[in-house]
């Protein structure tokens, strides 16, 4: 039998297809640590808003979610005077409905805003063995934008 560069190609692609898993294939490095959104995302102080979390690509990247904090956040150019306001603090439950999901409905608490950018922090809290198999927590986090009239 003698082999073609096509089937030698054609052979390649389909063993790195069944290496690689399917569902890793759709999630980019930047869900690791889940995905939030925000609705609405402009905000005055006392507003009602909805946070969501969703950590299916997470999941597919080993992070599987123990604790997470939503906070309040100046990204960049941070003077001093506006430290994180913690908007929840939350345990996902590995047995609910749909545990790869976290939604809350907050309201915009009445602090001081600056003329600055504002993002809805994550911040997750997943476990990881250590050299020696036993288990410790560490922390990763995503943003989305916000807008604070």
């Amino acid at each position: 039998m003698q082999l073609s560069f096509s089937t030698v190609i054609a052979t390649l692609a389909a063993v790195f297809a069944v290496a690689a898993p399917a569902a890793a294939q759709s999630c980019s490095e930047a869900t690791r640590f889940g995905v939030v959104t925000v609705s609405p995302t402009t905000l005055s102080p006392g507003d009602t808003f909805t946070v969501t979390a969703n950590f299916t690509c997470a999941v597919q990247f080993g992070v599987n979610p123990q604790y997470t904090d939503y906070y309040i956040e100046v990204p960049v150019n941070n003077n001093g005077y506006e430290p994180p306001i913690l908007l929840a603090r939350r345990t996902l439950n590995a047995s609910s409905p749909t545990p790869l999901f976290d939604q809350f409905t907050t309201q915009l608490p009445y602090a001081s805003y600056f003329n600055a950018s504002y993002v809805v922090m994550l911040d997750t809290t997943y476990p990881v063995t250590g050299t020696n198999g036993s288990p410790y927590s560490v922390v990763g986090g995503i943003e989305t934008p916000i807008n604070i009239l």
